[in-house]
Order: C-alpha cells, then structure tokens, then sequence
C-alpha cells in the first residue's frame, strides 16, 4: 500500500523534486536535519537539542487521520537527489485558510529548493484554502525573499514563541490571495 493510501494525502510533483507524505524511514534524515540548532532555531516548534524520539514521533502525528497539519517530504531522488532535503506543511486554519511553514537543510540552503516547494503547494493548493497565510522570523531574510518570490504580500510583525529559543521572536506575517 502507498503512504498516500494511508495519510489521504497528494503527492505533488515539481521539476527538481517530490513532494511527498512522510514516512517512517524519513525519521533519520529529519533527526540529522532538524537537530541542526541553525534549523531549530528559525521554527517555533522544533526544541533543540532535539529529544529522542521527537522525529518518529512527528512522523506519526503526520500520518494520522486527524491531523490538522498535511506534512511533505522535499524528496529530490527522483531527479538524483538526496531522499529528504527539507519539509513543507500546511496547517488548515478557518474560513478555507490555511498557514505553510517550511524548512530546509543547510546542505541545501541558497539553491532555490524552498521558492520551488511554495511555488509547488501553491500551485497544486491541496487544501483548497482561499488565503494562504506565512510568518518567518526577522532574522530570516533568506525565508522572507521565498515568500515574496512566491507572491506573499506582507501583513504585518507580530511575534511568536520559538520553542528552540525559549523565547518570543519578532516575526513578519504574510498572506497570499488564492480566489475571492
């Protein structure tokens, strides 16, 4: 049976990537990348260091039928790649809203793998969501151009609270329009 059998879930097909829902066997890769405090740090939800067991864990909750969030693998083996270079959520939010959050290994940073995997949610808009919404930390610059390259309008700054930091951190919120 497919993972996307299992979680309900597209599979999203760009030029340099696929986009994919997790699997058990991506644990390993998101330990290594998400345990990198130059990752951890640029969430609000990722702690660090990261504890044992966190990555299987949210491999699980990605899988599961009641989910609130649809995570992607960035998976660049089709094209010659590394298996997982990053990941890409959506959050589903009220009013056909939804929130995308993305990170990306350092490995890879610089190399335009995170604009493609926006341009690729939005484009295929799995949620339907009328409005996407983003927000990136301000000492995020790198993340802030994806989103502006991918149409993002600024909102405003507003803050939230970085587990890794253990702190609140001034964001810039984002929104994009998808219909009226």
């Amino acid at each position: 049976m497919k993972i996307e059998d299992i979680t309900g879930q597209s599979v999203i097909e760009a030029e340099r990537f696929t986009l994919r829902p997790l699997q058990a066997s991506d644990a390993g890769l998101i330990t290594l990348y998400a345990g990198d405090a130059r990752v951890a740090r640029m969430t609000t939800s990722i702690p660090h260091p990261l504890p044992p067991g966190a990555a299987e864990a949210f491999v699980a909750r990605a899988q599961a039928s009641d989910r609130s969030e649809d995570v992607w693998a960035i998976d660049c083996s089709p094209s010659g790649g590394a298996e997982l270079v990053g990941l890409i959520g959506m959050e589903r939010m009220d009013r056909d809203q939804s929130e995308v959050g993305y990170w990306i290994a350092p490995a890879f940073w610089n190399t335009g793998i995170a604009s493609q995997a926006v341009a690729a949610i939005i484009a295929a808009n799995p949620q339907s969501a009328s409005v996407i919404f983003a927000s990136v930390f301000q000492d995020n610059p790198a993340s802030a151009r994806v989103l502006t390259n991918c149409g993002f309008t600024y909102l405003g700054d507003a803050e939230s609270f970085s587990v890794a930091r253990d702190a609140n951190v001034r964001t810039w919120t984002y929104s994009l329009r998808l219909r009226e």
